[in-house]
């Protein structure tokens, strides 16, 4: 079998805050963006890596979703446990230092963990966690 990442999806509830964190905080570029019905999704990715994509979508935009499960999505957005991603980053310190500066909601500094693994962490605009691991 050969599998690959293709596709991950994070929601957002602000398309532009979204933007403003992953394609200007992060860097990534815009592959879609798209409105239906007052909603919109933007895919977006790392530059150099044209066949993995996260895709800021709507919250609870699934027809099948139940008003009840959508304000329950909405209090665990607002507290930051409804979703998150793991990046990778060769340079975690100067990674950190760009992501804290532009305002980015810091949720750990630089921390080696005793299981292997140094990352940084920090909050999208919805809420998101977002891990950067030092790529070893």
């Amino acid at each position: 079998m050969d599998i690959t990442i293709h596709q991950t999806f994070l929601p957002q509830d602000d398309p532009e805050a979204a933007l403003v964190f992953y394609r200007d905080t992060l860097g990534f570029e815009v592959r879609n963006d798209v409105g239906y019905e007052g909603m919109r999704w933007i895919t977006v990715g790392p530059v150099g890596q044209p066949d993995t994509s996260v895709v800021l979508h709507p919250p609870a935009a699934d027809p099948g979703v139940t008003e009840e499960e959508r304000r329950t999505i909405t209090e665990m957005m607002a507290k930051g446990t409804y979703a998150a991603i793991n990046l990778g980053a060769k340079d975690l310190d100067a990674t950190f230092d760009k992501v804290q500066a532009a305002g980015a909601d810091v949720v750990q500094e630089p921390t080696e963990h005793p299981y292997g693994v140094r990352d940084c962490a920090f909050r999208d605009p919805a809420g998101n966690l977002v891990r950067i691991q030092q790529l070893r």
